[in-house]
């Protein structure tokens, strides 16, 4: 799909609401970079924070203050060991560089530097732009910043870009692994669609078919691409960022991340959470997801495989124990969180018998693990990576208590309210 046609105001949708995203431009192809000196994209402004980490700058980020030449107010380089985290520290070196004549902050980067930029910018009322520096992640488009704050993963919802540029000879050059995160990113839809028919069957949760088709074809057409992208083709990775474009404007017309974040991305934000807490390895974001997509199609799987559904009984006590004992410091945090929803009181399942059939029809909707596992092989994601990397409690802990993080109906809440 043509993503400039997107750059609109939706009226006319059948789910009764306007869609829009608030995105100017979009810039993806070869030798993308250098439209950033054209007088619709930068020409207006005279001082500019550029903002990167020592690899965005080698990778893009040198080029682009070259381009920019005087524009550039301030240059913010962020050195770091291992990730650089979207935390409270991070935050306030961006806006110690920030100064009253300041008129656009500029990123190069991908997941955290946008998520850095994009906060930030919001906070202080300045539009912000992005230089992709890896087609690793779908956020580029979305209003959600992505932060670690207290320890705790939240999802701010600020706005969107005004201009997003992806040079495919920087995307080709990125690592490997941020690559296949990407893909594995945009192939995690397949469950996060199939939490929002859940949700939409057991709670009453609206539904737009159109963002929900919008995202549904992207994923599609990714899942049978994942030999190209791995071998770099300039058409694969140019489809690949189109598409973590595209589900970033989907979520720009909800409103939220609803069209792009379930069950599997619960249990990454898990393993990224108890990982930085435990100073534990973890995978790149989008590489999760797609592992954990397997991880929770089996459970899918498990709860097709009733012939009915049996209520597990839930102790506070324990529950609360097992909390304190997975998130150790941020543990307050996530029980304040839960108390305040509520929804470990509630009890579903009269809601599930009465509708067992059909929430067994739109389990049944996602691909099968087979089918699953291939979308994995075919990008170099071998299943046997990530059980070496997560052992079995690990595992069992995500399964039980990963949507304890978020406040989003998901699978994970079925599974867990059920004897399996």
């Amino acid at each position: 799909m043509d993503i400039k046609s997107l750059l609109c105001t939706k009226t006319d949708c059948e789910c009764g609401n306007i869609h829009s995203c608030d995105i100017e431009n979009v810039i993806i192809g070869k030798n993308a970079i250098k439209r950033l000196t054209d007088e619709d994209i930068c020409g207006k402004y005279d001082r500019i924070l550029l903002i990167c980490d020592s690899n965005t700058y080698k990778a893009a980020g040198e080029r682009v203050q070259a381009l920019l030449g005087d524009k550039v107010e301030s240059l913010l380089i962020y050195e770091s060991e291992g990730f650089l985290v979207p935390n409270e520290e991070s935050v306030e070196i961006a806006e110690s560089r920030l100064t009253d004549k300041t008129q656009l902050i500029v990123g190069v980067g991908s997941g955290v530097i946008n998520d850095i930029c994009k906060y930030v910018s919001f906070g202080k009322g300045l539009p912000y732009y992005i230089v992709a520096t890896a087609p690793s992640m779908d956020g580029y488009a979305s209003k959600g910043a992505a932060m670690l704050m207290s320890g705790m993963k939240i999802t701010y919802n600020t706005h969107v870009p005004k201009c997003i540029i992806g040079d495919t000879d920087v995307l080709r050059n990125a690592p490997l692994e941020m690559i296949k995160s990407g893909y594995g990113d945009i192939i995690g839809k397949f469950s996060c669609l199939n939490d929002w028919r859940l949700s939409s069957v057991v709670n009453g949760e609206p539904v737009c078919e159109y963002i929900y088709k919008l995202t549904y074809d992207t994923a599609l057409g990714m899942s049978k691409m994942g030999k190209a992208v791995i071998s770099r083709t300039e058409e694969s990775i140019e489809y690949l960022m189109n598409a973590l474009v595209i589900v970033g404007i989907a979520m720009a017309y909800m409103g939220n991340s609803r069209p792009a974040s379930g069950s599997e991305h619960h249990l990454s934000h898990y393993f990224e959470v108890v990982g930085l807490l435990r100073n534990e390895p973890y995978f790149c974001h989008g590489t999760d997801v797609a592992y954990s997509m397997y991880e929770v199609q089996r459970m899918r799987e498990k709860i097709l495989a009733l012939p009915s559904p049996k209520a597990k009984k839930f102790d506070r006590e324990v529950w609360e124990k097992d909390i304190r004992r997975i998130y150790g410091t941020s543990a307050d945090e996530v029980v304040k969180l839960q108390e305040k929803l509520g929804w470990i009181y509630e009890d579903k399942l009269p809601v599930y018998t009465e509708k067992w059939e059909e929430i067994k029809k739109v389990l049944s909707e996602t691909p099968s693990l087979s089918e699953t596992e291939k979308m994995l092989s075919d990008a170099l994601l071998p299943l046997d990576d990530f059980y070496k990397m997560y052992n079995s409690e690990k595992l069992a802990d995500a399964q039980n208590y990963a949507k304890e993080l978020k406040d989003r109906y998901t699978v994970l809440w079925l599974y867990s309210a059920l004897e399996i």
